[in-house]
């Protein structure tokens, strides 16, 4: 029965019936929580003998190297080796740092802003009319952070295969265009795996500014929770190949591997950049946390090690995934008013809903007591063209309770659906 084709008569029984079970769901009194992608209880269970993996004073030396100590300002030997194995770049390439990759990248951008990048020809900060791209949907925290420092955010369309690279490469013509944010594997919030070609395509570029900066947040690169994991193409050496070796800064780090708030982030770019960025993060800081990036090294221990782990967390998440996609096939699909992706990696299901509705579903389920992401989150500025995104976040609540949540969600979408149709 597609809402799109209901007679007057049809309207009016179907619209009762899906009002009266919002009002079941609001007099429950709910307070269920899908905003943010993070782990579950079961998922932070799971790792929580990290924390006594260090007992022994003699266990605090690295290579030499000892963890309790000032010094090593780009991270212990064996973190750097660690992610650098787990990206397919040079530990020479990987900078080892504190719990947050979201502060390097903003520290990235904020060097660039006050001091300017390796090939800048003057801080940021004395040059206007700055432009960024953004393709969306996509991450709003990322938008956010250029956003800040004053940058016009341009929209890039997202495609199956990634950012739509026709648009980006007449984009990048313009000088003023100094960037671009990237989440290239499970891409938040739909959950696409860039295309060999797209990344070829983005490696290659040939931007019109000197010191265009490639942000590559690959915050889900061996987050697969359906199938195998699945390889993806080093993206410094892909532009090294293209005489970009310095355009692009790769960012990952343990907050959904471990414990979010007390993991490891690093951020992986040139040698050349490394010396750049190491020389100017040297002023602001003697070292990060080395005993947590210790205690991290042994308890991964090495990429296929941390594979093995990354299993028992899709044990744990795909049930919800599942949840979501299977209930969204029962009662939305027939229905005509929303399609969706259905990610095999990652922490979200994106949801488009016919145009209007995104706004008016989400303050519907707000009233029934379930929080969800804004509505335009997705988009730079927080404006969705079409208000028509939804970002879905089923890791956080356990099983019963999505469920309740998304039986939630699908009465606000009906009902927001039907309210739209009687105008």
């Amino acid at each position: 029965m597609g809402y799109q084709n209901l007679t007057a008569a049809e309207w009016k029984t179907e619209y009762g019936k899906v009002l009266a079970e919002f009002e079941g769901w609001k007099a429950r009194g709910l307070t269920l929580n899908m905003a943010r992608g993070k782990p579950g209880k079961a998922q932070l269970d799971l790792v929580s003998d990290i924390m006594t993996v260090l007992t022994d004073p003699d266990d605090c030396m690295d290579e030499g190297v000892n963890a309790r100590n000032y010094g090593e300002l780009s991270g212990i030997p064996s973190a750097r080796k660690l992610f650098a194995e787990i990206l397919g770049c040079k530990p020479s390439q990987v900078f080892a740092a504190g719990n947050s990759s979201l502060q390097l990248m903003y520290d990235t951008v904020s060097k660039a802003y006050t001091h300017g990048l390796l090939h800048s020809e003057s801080p940021w900060c004395r040059q206007e009319g700055l432009k960024w791209l953004c393709p969306a949907p996509g991450y709003d925290r990322h938008f956010k952070v250029t956003e800040s420092f004053g940058f016009e955010l341009v929209t890039v369309p997202m495609t199956e295969n990634g950012p739509d690279m026709d648009v980006v490469e007449q984009l990048i013509r313009d000088p003023k265009v100094k960037g671009m944010w990237n989440v290239p594997k499970y891409s938040n919030p739909d959950g696409i795996i860039y295309s060999d070609e797209t990344i070829e395509r983005i490696a290659a570029m040939k931007p019109a500014a000197p010191d265009f900066l490639l942000m590559w947040d690959n915050a889900y690169c061996i987050h697969e929770f359906d199938g195998e994991f699945v390889p993806f193409p080093d993206i410094l050496s892909l532009c090294e190949k293209h005489g970009n070796a310095d355009m692009v800064f790769e960012y990952a780090s343990t907050s959904k591997i471990t414990l979010p708030g007390s993991g490891v982030a690093c951020f992986a770019c040139s040698e050349a950049n490394m010396a750049y960025l190491t020389k100017l993060l040297g002023v602001q800081i003697i070292s990060f946390d080395k005993m947590n990036q210790l205690r991290h090294v042994k308890y991964l221990r090495d990429k296929a090690h941390t594979l093995a782990l990354m299993k028992k967390h899709a044990a744990i998440l795909k049930p919800k995934f599942d949840m979501v996609t299977d209930t969204l096939a029962r009662e939305i699909a027939p229905l005509g008013i929303a399609a969706w992706h259905t990610p095999k990696g990652g922490y979200f299901v994106s949801v488009n809903t016919a145009p209007g509705l995104a706004k008016r579903t989400l303050a519907l389920c707000k009233e029934a007591g379930v929080v969800m992401t804004d509505a335009g989150a997705t988009f730079p500025y927080g404006r969705d063209p079409q208000d028509s995104n939804i970002r879905i976040a089923p890791s956080l609540p356990p099983v019963e309770e999505l469920e309740q949540a998304m039986a939630v969600f699908c009465c606000c979408l009906k009902l927001a659906a039907l309210e739209q149709a009687a105008h």
